[in-house]
This record gives structure tokens, C-alpha cells and sequence, in this order.
């Protein structure tokens, strides 16, 4: 797969990096690890800078974090509770669990997205929770860009110190990556197994619509 990574970075140089991390973070499986060590080792040979390299792929990220976002609040907390109870047995999820989460996320937000954007998946996918449950723009913002600025440019780093050897750094985060998604499928088969919903919550409506800060 680093091949193709390779040419487009060498082509586009930071706008290649920046196409490859929003392409990366709208769709998971191409991984970041291979981008920004192929970026970091192109700005060990002069072909970039790389504070330039860092920008770049913050940048493109971001522009994915933030569609998700996007998405997720155009998709809003009602629409969320129909489709949670309609397809409740293969979520593995009822109403009252996300509410439990929700409650989860708006004590805790800010944190969890900060750690949550330098682990393997949960990178992507934590702008949905953040989007569906009330958080602030500017929070989102703020800390999504400290998570993924900080990931980033670990990679870069990597890349530019090791040069040629960048494949030894995808030696371990590949294996890594691997394991948190085998992790999160075999979860989700145990859930869909042993699952049964709890207590019928109460119509959204006759809920509270505030929402504080995450």
C-alpha cells in the first residue's frame, strides 16, 4: 500500500499530505502511520520542511474530523434515538446506554477526544459522539486539532529521524492498529451474543434538552 502513499506524497508534496490524512480520517483503513513517516522521511531529504509536513497533515485531518462532526450533528439526537431503537439488536446498544455514555462524554469531552485522537480508529470515530452529544464547536476544535497536531507530528518525527527505515515504524504501530480493530470486532461479536436491552427509556421528548458543555 506504501507505494502508491509514496508517489502521491512526492507528487503533491503538502497538498498530497494533507489529501492523504483528510482521506485517511473520513475512511480508517488507509493508515496514518504509513503517511506521515512516508511525509517525515521526504522532509528528511529536503523534499519538504517539516514543520511544513506537520501543518499539512494536521490540516487534513482536521478537515475530516470536522466533516464528521458535521455529519453527526445534521444527524442530530432524535433521528440517533430512532435509530437506536430500531436496530438495537445489532448495535448492541438501547437508549439508555447512550445516555449513560452521553453523560459519560459530557463530564469527561474534552479528554476523551484529546486521548482518543492518537489511538488507532478511535481517531475518526470519536468526532461522531462528540457531534451527537452536544459538544461545542470550539472545544471539538481545540482539542481534536491538540490530539491530532501531537499524532501527527510523533509520525513526522519518526519518519525524519529514522529516513529510510520509517518501515520499522510501521513495523509496530501496524501490528498495533491491527490489534485495536480485531479488539473492537471481537467485542462487538461477545455484545452481539450475549446482549439483551434493558428498561424501555423514556421518549426523548419528556427529556431534557439541555446540554452542557463537553
Amino acid at each position: 500500500m506504501e507505494d502508491w502513499i509514496i508517489r502521491l506524497v512526492e507528487w503533491g508534496h503538502y497538498w498530497g499530505v494533507a489529501l492523504l490524512m483528510l482521506l485517511e480520517t473520513i475512511f480508517p483503513p488507509i493508515p496514518s502511520e504509513v503517511i506521515m513517516t512516508v511525509a517525515g522521511v521526504s522532509s528528511a531529504r529536503g523534499t519538504m520542511n517539516l514543520a511544513g509536513t506537520i501543518a499539512a497533515g494536521t490540516a487534513g485531518a482536521m478537515l475530516g474530523n470536522w466533516i464528521w462532526y458535521w455529519v453527526a450533528v445534521k444527524f442530530g439526537e432524535k433521528r440517533m434515538q430512532i435509530f437506536i431503537e430500531r436496530y438495537s439488536r445489532w448495535l448492541t446498544l438501547d437508549w439508555n446506554e447512550v445516555e449513560r455514555g452521553q453523560r459519560l462524554f459530557r463530564t469527561h469531552g474534552s479528554i476523551i477526544v484529546l486521548i482518543a485522537r492518537m489511538l488507532p480508529t478511535l481517531r475518526s470515530l470519536i468526532s461522531i459522539p462528540a457531534g451527537l452529544f452536544g459538544m461545542t464547536f470550539r472545544r471539538f476544535m481545540i482539542f481534536s486539532t491538540i490530539g491530532t497536531a501531537g499524532w501527527t507530528a510523533a509520525l513526522a518525527c519518526a519518519g525524519y529521524f529514522l529516513g529510510s527505515q520509517f518501515k520499522d515504524v510501521e513495523k509496530w504501530l501496524g501490528p498495533i492498529s491491527t490489534l485495536v480493530i480485531a479488539g473492537i470486532v471481537l467485542t462487538y461479536v461477545w455484545r452481539l451474543v450475549r446482549w439483551k436491552p434493558s428498561s424501555v427509556s423514556k421518549p426523548l421528548d419528556a427529556r431534557s434538552d439541555t446540554h452542557p458543555e463537553a
